[in-house]
């Protein structure tokens, strides 16, 4: 998986850990886990650097509905997952630098010959959300962002059946179901990488799941069959949770 402008986003993160003033904090020692989810972009204030306005709205709107918050742990808005996405998408993966490219391509070629379709991530996501969002607009008088929870759900459930005839959108290349496929997968990656990336705000996800994180070492846990494990997630930069 790659995720763009990784060293500088580090760079950035840390400093704005090691930043943080202790009066804007309340307290004078904090855990470098909840520094770093404090000091993670606020989904809220986020300025997207790939996606337009309203690319970003159906993101924020289609996150929610995948990976919905409740009481056993936080939704992809709460873990940051489109801030994952955009930063994803304004990078090499988004460009698709390292990807053969090339035709010819054939998108009914069975999944064993590769990825079979002549755009690059970015081109796919803006593709498919001007579909969706006419599809949307066609049947429901408004955009997909607009829509109730329920609504919306229905449309997701459509997606991911290939219900959606894109070619009746000016989309004859795309289906539907390879869109949906992306904006899953890409939505279960920001929720579960680790917090350098962008997304799984303050280990909130592995936290949930158990995860350990990116810890050194395990052998003392090893033979401890049955025992559950007591240790908190740590990420690849050392941040404790």
């Amino acid at each position: 998986m790659a995720v763009p402008n990784g060293a500088s986003r580090r760079a950035f993160l840390m400093g704005s850990v090691f930043a943080l003033p202790v009066a804007a904090i309340g307290m004078r020692f904090l855990g470098a886990a909840e520094a770093a989810r404090l000091a993670a972009p606020a989904i809220e204030s986020y300025q997207p650097v790939f996606f337009a306005n309203d690319e970003w709205r159906f993101i924020l709107a289609a996150c929610d509905r995948l990976i919905p918050a409740d009481d056993v742990g936080p939704g992809a808005l709460e873990a940051n997952v489109p801030v994952f996405i955009d930063q994803e998408l304004n990078g090499s993966y988004g460009k698709a630098d390292n990807w053969y490219m090339q035709g010819p391509f054939d998108p009914n070629a069975p999944a064993l010959m590769g990825y079979q379709l002549p755009y690059t991530p970015q081109e796919l996501y803006r593709r498919g959300i001007r579909a969706v969002d006419a599809y949307a607009r066609q049947t429901y008088q408004k955009p997909f962002t607009d829509l109730d929870a329920k609504t919306r759900d229905d449309v997701l459930t459509k997606l991911q059946r290939n219900q959606i005839d894109f070619a009746a959108f000016e989309e004859p290349v795309l289906k539907a179901s390879a869109f949906f496929g992306f904006l899953l997968t890409n939505t279960q990656e920001g929720y579960l990488s680790d917090p350098m990336y962008g997304g799984n705000r303050g280990m909130e996800a592995w936290k949930m799941i158990g995860f350990p994180g990116a810890r050194a070492s395990f052998l003392e846990w090893i033979g401890q069959h049955n025992v559950k494990y007591p240790l908190g997630p740590v990420s690849v930069l050392g941040e404790r949770a």
